[in-house]
């Protein structure tokens, strides 16, 4: 049986409060006292149970993480930010993933509740109505990562990405591409169907170039994709002189595939992705990328919702982080 509360009490021969103020923290206890408790709780192997201490006080110090793919290296950077922060703040983290499963977002949410975390960081796809109202019946405050919720009523903390695409697209059009290949993530998530979509169609029509339809693909973020949409490319008469891909995992499958059918990167033709992941750097050519700061999405998340668990003020809940283009060498320039 594992020590209690009550054995720290008895051993060090004072009271469960005395007990508990010490654990907690509480300066109010003499140093003679303290050393005495410590001393006892040392003996014993006394674990605070966190469950009980959090009955007590209303608070379990422990924030529900919810993402869609834990294996992705784009979701684990975000997830090292949330987790940092919350170490700081001093609060543990259950890390769940959902497939992108909506039965399974729900059944998450639920569950997490259940174990009474103070807060959720949700990271997800398509923001529905069904999760908006659960969002909105939840009694602790939630903040989402990389994850758009069209309608602005959840808190959550992003980049423009419209503007991001559009700066990409142009890049490629300032350097002489008038077919230039665009291959995005599953289009039912709003930040792939319609604001990075929409970036590439506004760059073509600000530079009076057509938008055509064989020259868009749609993938699901992975390698797989990313070569089976460039092999669809490279199968047409006009074959495409620029790509970009909707993530890395895209970009590197759009590398290779142009190296497998025997063109280079970018001589023949130059590839910028979307995230900026550690993968960017070990693919040969190393891929140009739009930099999405998702250590600091993770991290700006994980303090924005310790803000609303404590209650602060918050002036925007809706937070934008800047992004840049880092050109490698998949690029010419």
């Amino acid at each position: 049986m594992s020590a209690t509360i009550y054995d720290v009490a008895r051993e060090a021969s004072v009271s469960m409060a005395t007990v508990s103020r010490v654990v907690n923290g509480n300066p109010n206890v003499k140093p003679t006292t303290r050393k005495k408790v410590l001393e006892a709780i040392e003996r014993l192997g006394y674990r605070p149970n966190a469950v009980a201490r959090g009955l007590a006080s209303k608070k379990t110090t422990t924030v529900g993480v919810i993402i869609p793919d834990i294996s992705n290296v784009f979701f684990s950077e975000l997830a090292r930010g949330i987790e940092d922060i919350a170490t700081m703040y001093k609060y543990n983290i259950i890390l769940c993933n959902s497939d992108q499963n909506k039965n399974k977002e729900m059944h998450l949410i639920q569950t997490l509740l259940g174990k009474q975390v103070d807060g959720i960081v949700f990271m997800g796809g398509e923001i529905n109505q069904d999760l908006i109202e659960e969002f909105k019946k939840s009694p602790v405050p939630i903040v989402l990562a990389a994850t758009l919720d069209e309608q602005n009523q959840v808190p959550s903390v992003n980049i423009n990405y419209e503007q991001a695409v559009f700066d990409a697209i142009t890049y490629f059009i300032n350097q002489g591409h008038k077919r230039i290949g665009f291959i995005s993530g599953p289009t039912e998530v709003p930040i792939n169907g319609e604001h990075k979509l929409k970036g590439y169609k506004r760059a073509l029509e600000s530079a009076e170039i057509p938008y055509l339809e064989d020259l868009v693909a749609i993938g699901d973020d992975t390698y797989e994709s990313g070569k089976e949409a460039t092999e669809q490319f490279l199968a047409l008469d006009n074959k495409p002189t620029a790509i970009f891909a909707g993530s890395d995992e895209m970009g590197i499958g759009v590398i290779h595939q142009i190296q497998d059918s025997g063109l280079t990167v970018p001589n023949d033709i130059e590839v910028i992705s979307n995230d900026n992941t550690r993968l960017a750097q070990m693919v040969r050519p190393t891929l140009s990328c739009v930099v999405q700061p998702m250590y600091d999405i993770g991290a700006v998340a994980m303090r924005l919702l310790t803000k609303f668990m404590n209650k602060e003020e918050v002036d925007e809940i809706t937070v934008t982080l800047p992004y840049r283009i880092e050109y490698r060498s998949s690029t010419t320039k």
